[in-house]
């Protein structure tokens, strides 16, 4: 008699292929090819902010009206013999970068700060484990954004300058002030790096304090406190090292044209103080990035 046909039990019968899910993780792929996507993501999330816009706004206006009533308080009324009063016009003409500095400080402290605030940082590491190309992301975007911000900022300071001072008697004194000359175009970019490198710093500072306010207070403290300190030293001497270590004060020497003697602090040497800073900040971002919970 043929054998009995039972059936099989569950455990044995053969399981049909179940579909995977497409894996969204783009492993294998090489992070040269991520980080255009992660930025592209960081452009969008910033350009749906309208606060945004306003703090760019901000920050060439400031930086032009500041730059404007400082060269027009310059005037040669009391000075008899023409050139006997030498001012440094391009540096005065830039003097509005001690307000767009702040308002850049802001910009880069909301960039991190904004999606902790929210909560939305949870979203973006989850969509981009790799933190390292988060930071990376946001900061090449800020400082692309900085910089388009900064050269008509700049420029128009400069553009500024050249039509006020005539009216204030330097006509004949001072030769107008022009980007053909190298020592106006060294400062004139020096300023748009300077900008450039306060966003870079107030972003790594959001990314190590993850409090708004209190990323605001310390980027800000670290570039307004040095300078008043100097103003409080009676030493010579003491004022020169203030200035030469602090990061604002360091960095604007950048835009000095003439007299560059009587710095503390080079012209280039003293950017290369405040790109310290900027990497120091960035340094410690990433390493509370990677090591603490979002």
């Amino acid at each position: 008699m043929p054998a009995p046909i039972t059936e099989r039990s569950s455990a044995h019968r053969p399981r049909a292929a179940v579909p995977r899910a497409p894996d969204h993780t783009h492993r294998g792929q090489h992070p040269l090819r991520l980080f255009p996507a992660a930025v592209h993501a960081e452009w969008t999330k910033l350009r749906t902010l309208s606060s945004t816009w306003w703090l760019l706004a901000a920050i060439t206006a400031a930086t032009v009206a500041a730059g404007a009533a400082a060269t027009g308080a310059l005037s040669s009324e009391h000075c008899p013999p023409p050139g006997s009063c030498d001012p440094d016009q391009v540096r005065t003409a830039l003097t509005g970068l001690w307000i767009g500095q702040a308002i850049v400080a802001v910009l880069g402290v909301l960039m991190a700060c904004n999606e902790y605030a929210t909560g939305t940082i949870h979203t973006t590491l989850t969509a981009i484990p790799d933190r390292l190309r988060v930071l990376a992301a946001k900061a090449v975007l800020l400082a692309g954004i900085t910089t388009a911000t900064a050269v008509p900022a700049v420029g128009g300071s400069l553009l500024a300058a050249r039509f006020i001072l005539p009216t204030r008697g330097h006509k004949l004194a001072h030769p107008a002030i022009s980007l053909t000359d190298g020592a106006t175009a060294r400062a004139a970019i020096g300023a748009v790096l300077y900008l450039v490198a306060i966003a870079l710093l107030s972003l790594g500072l959001a990314f190590l304090l993850r409090d708004t306010a209190g990323a605001i207070t310390t980027a800000l403290g670290l570039l307004y406190v040095f300078p008043l300190l100097a103003g409080f030293v009676n030493s010579p001497t003491w004022q020169d090292n203030i200035r030469t270590f602090g990061p604002a004060s360091a960095g604007q020497s950048i835009t000095a044209t003439h007299h560059l003697d009587a710095l503390p602090i080079a012209p280039w040497p003293g950017l290369g103080v405040l790109a310290l800073y900027a990497a120091a900040a960035l340094t410690c971002g990433s390493i509370a990035l990677c090591r603490r919970d979002a």
